[in-house]
């Protein structure tokens, strides 16, 4: 038996749907989401098996986070940006 060759079929045109009024709104409001140091270890969202040594990184200023009203919270932006901030490379890059 030989292989029969693949035809492709003719795609039809879809149109975008533009965001909704519900999804722009969730969008808007995930920025605003504020994790505390026990849920970012909670939900191993940066590498820190201890609230305590997370706290300890913050209070030197290794760890990107914010200081809100005094309370050490993380937003999604600056877990970002410590996760940017510790990758590591590939070699075969």
């Amino acid at each position: 038996m030989t292989a029969q060759p693949v035809q492709n079929k003719a795609r039809k045109a879809t149109r975008r749907t533009p965001p909704t009024l519900v999804a722009v709104k969730a969008a808007e409001e995930a920025d605003l989401v504020r994790w505390t140091p026990e849920e970012v270890v909670e939900k191993q969202l940066l590498p820190y098996r201890s609230v305590r040594v997370l706290r300890e990184a913050c209070y030197k200023r290794r760890v990107f986070h914010h200081l809100d009203g005094g309370r050490i919270t993380f937003s999604p932006m600056s877990i970002r940006r410590e996760n940017e901030r510790t990758l590591v490379a590939p070699l075969a890059a």
